[in-house]
């Protein structure tokens, strides 16, 4: 069986890189930059030079505008602690600086990201919340990016879904392969991930994000054919395999698991939805001022207009009908200087601009203003 091509290991929010060549233009494949903060100077490495700090996705990034070849790469998942404090010097005052320790392998990192915007306004302004907000969900949602064992993703029987995941398929009686017995359980397929839990013990259970996929073909087994899954290195390194019956049902699952994937490595969801401060409060806004109207600045429509809508002509082709038993002659045709043909010649006491005038002459005006 064909396997998967060769795909881009999502490392970005796992590492610290230094001065990485253009680290801000080389965003992977599903990487969005969230929040940009001008003016933030790295004061423990780079002092003295004035950067920007891009929060994504999957990591925080300072780079340098005085010197191109200095930056940084902080992957979320290596955080360990985050606050932010003032911090005074001679040229500067009191200024707004964000801590990060970070912890590579087994080395501590300590970052110290400094407003050196001189504006006062920005000192009693929380400038970094974005970066903590960010964080957060990154921390909420670690299901679409890494392998999870035995973890709490059913509720009464049923899998959670994640916020813009959907279920592709679902197909019972698959045995998961890991022990010599064998394991009877539930694999669903969604446009995130795969999971699979055992019908006896729903702990028992993987749910695999596409992203942390390395391979996945079918092999024979001493079971007979099965599917197997290769995690990536990020993802543990583990061989899972399943099989499902009948062998038909096993080819449809497998050329469907390679569509997938191919799909969603090609534009990962990282699950991360962020709303700024900003946004929120024009919203907020909108919603007030459309709440916050004056009665009087809107015209009471009077219903009773509609009762008034020409009812002299229907007087007129009232009167104009033939009764049971009653037969009228036709009126003379006379020429009309007003319209420009002949017509009908009007009955006593109406004129044509009764009959020609739709609306009352109130709703006209009110029309026209």
């Amino acid at each position: 069986m064909e396997s998967l091509e060769p795909f881009n290991l999502l490392w970005k929010d796992k590492e610290i890189k230094f001065d990485t060549p253009n680290v801000q233009k080389h965003l992977r494949n599903g990487e969005q930059v969230i929040s940009t903060i001008y003016y933030i100077e790295d004061t423990k490495g780079n002092p003295g030079d004035s950067g920007r700090l891009l929060a994504t996705n999957l990591r925080l990034i300072w780079y340098s505008l005085v010197h191109k070849k200095f930056n940084l790469s902080i992957g979320y998942g290596r955080i360990a602690n985050m606050n932010t404090k003032m911090t005074s010097t001679k040229v500067r005052g009191n200024c707004l600086a964000l801590y990060i320790l970070a912890i590579g392998g087994n080395t501590r990192f300590e970052f110290l990201f400094t407003d050196v915007s001189g504006e006062t306004e920005r000192k009693n302004t929380p400038i970094f919340q974005s970066v903590f907000d960010i964080y957060q969900l990154y921390q909420r949602t670690y299901l679409y990016r890494d392998l999870k064992l035995r973890g709490a993703i059913l509720q009464s029987g049923q899998l959670i879904i994640l916020p813009q995941e959907q279920v592709i398929n679902k197909v019972n009686g698959v045995w998961n392969l890991s022990s010599d017995q064998g394991n009877l359980g539930c694999f669903v397929v969604t446009n995130i991930r795969v999971v699979w839990y055992a019908d006896a013990n729903e702990t028992f259970n993987i749910s695999l994000p596409y992203m942390q996929i390395a391979n996945i073909r079918i092999r024979e087994s001493k079971y007979g054919p099965a599917l197997v899954i290769q995690t990536a290195e990020t993802g543990g390194g583990y061989v899972l395999g399943f099989r499902i019956d009948p062998t038909e049902r096993l080819t449809e699952i497998y050329k469907e698991l390679i569509s997938l994937h191919a799909v969603y490595t090609e534009n990962p969801n990282f699950g991360i939805v962020y709303d700024s401060p900003d946004l929120r409060k024009r919203s907020a806004g909108d919603l007030m001022q459309r709440k916050d109207f004056k009665v009087e600045e809107f015209q009471e429509i009077d219903e009773r207009q509609e009762k008034e809508i020409n009812s002299k002509l229907n007087t007129y082709l009232a009167e104009g009908s033939l009764m049971v038993g009653e037969e009228k002659p036709p009126r003379e045709p006379v020429y009309c200087k007003e319209l420009g043909f002949a017509m009908e010649r009007i009955r006593d006491n109406y004129k044509l601009k009764d009959l020609w005038d739709i609306l009352p002459q109130q709703m006209i005006t009110v029309e026209e203003e």
